[in-house]
């Protein structure tokens, strides 16, 4: 069988990756480059940044991990909702609440960002630290960054980030463990966002987003205030759409907020929003196969949630998910203290029988 040119070339490019992976990092001259450069750039010891990549491993799973599907299949919020907006996850932020309920007060009161948001965005990451993550943050970052073509100048910057992470705090680069993606702690900032935003909650003297729920919550305050934030303001408002192939183009428009009262009535739009609204919003369309999709406007503090996870259907389930804890927080508190409430005495009166 003779085998054409164009195709032995699209084998060598399906096989490099795996390849790749089986070698070793400390010697490939991508790797090289990099460090040198870093080495240059951030004054590193060329001889430090090459004894963690003698250490990095290859991690073929992470490339599996991050990879998109090779059949994304339909978006659907119906389908997506209930992964981050359940019982499991209600209960496990109810107790997150009641034990850190002075610091998300707290945390509420400096940054302006409402603790069920708070609360929200850490349950949808981690389940309140309990699904971190275990990978290597160094082994996950450098397969990332030099065996994902796709995303690796992205990946490069991380690990940077994360070799300038561990020498701020005093750490060994090999020690963090996160996600597939490099994400660390309980609100799984990437090292970049930790170096950028992450804060001494506790005031310990250090910051630790795995063993801190303190700085956990301070840190997500600080990252959506320092996006922009408004204390006070709207998150998002139900809609209805009279004719769904009008409002196309509003939705097209994009997740910043640039749409004003008056322009969504003229398109079919009706909410609760006034014509002479000042506010800004963005239309969003929470669709699903097989059922009437969701009109929603979205707020000046939609998009900063989406600024954490640029995904429409991320930013409604934190909403989704911190509104449901703090119902059910505040359902479980009035009835524990219903039931520690004083039974009210009831006096009877005597009553005596006549004689005949």
């Amino acid at each position: 069988m003779i085998i054409k040119p164009h195709l032995l070339a699209l084998c060598a490019s399906l096989l490099l990756p795996l390849t790749a992976l089986a070698g070793d990092f400390s010697q490939r001259e991508d790797v090289q480059a990099f460090i040198r450069d870093v080495a240059q750039r951030q004054n590193f010891s060329p001889a430090q940044l090459q004894a963690a990549f003698d250490d990095a491993q290859a991690l073929p799973k992470v490339i599996e991990l991050i990879r998109p599907p090779a059949n994304p299949g339909v978006r659907s919020w119906q389908r997506y909702r209930p992964r981050f907006i359940n019982n499991q996850r209600i209960s496990a932020g109810v107790q997150f609440w009641r034990e850190h309920a002075q610091t998300l007060a707290a945390a509420e009161e400096k940054t302006g960002v409402p603790a069920e948001i708070i609360v929200g965005i850490i349950g949808v990451e981690t389940v309140y630290g309990r699904n971190m993550g275990n990978f290597s943050a160094l082994s996950a970052l450098t397969t990332l960054a030099f065996d994902y073509p796709p995303r690796a100048d992205l990946f490069r910057r991380e690990l940077e980030a994360l070799f300038l992470l561990a020498r701020e705090q005093g750490r060994d680069v090999r020690d963090y463990r996160g996600s597939y993606a490099g994400a660390l702690g309980q609100p799984q900032f990437l090292p970049s966002s930790i170096r950028s935003f992450a804060v001494d909650g506790d005031q310990d003297g250090h910051i630790d987003l795995r063993e801190s729920a303190t700085d956990a919550i301070f840190s997500v305050g600080n990252f959506l205030a320092s996006h922009g934030w408004q204390r006070g303001a709207r998150i998002v408002l139900p809609a209805q759409v009279d004719d769904e192939t009008q409002v196309k183009p509003l939705i097209d428009a994009g997740i910043l907020p640039a749409l004003d009262g008056k322009l969504l009535r003229q398109a079919g739009v009706h909410s609760d929003l006034s014509d002479q609204a000042s506010e800004l919003v963005t239309l969003v369309d929470m669709v699903s196969p097989g059922f009437p999709t969701e009109y929603w406007l979205g707020f000046q503090n939609f998009y900063v949630i989406t600024r954490y996870n640029r995904s429409s259907f991320y930013a409604m389930s934190v909403h989704d998910l911190g509104h449901a804890v703090k119902l059910e927080f505040a359902a479980r508190r009035d009835l524990a203290q219903l039931s520690k409430a004083p039974v009210p005495k009831t006096s009877a009166k005597k009553t005596s029988k006549k004689a005949p």
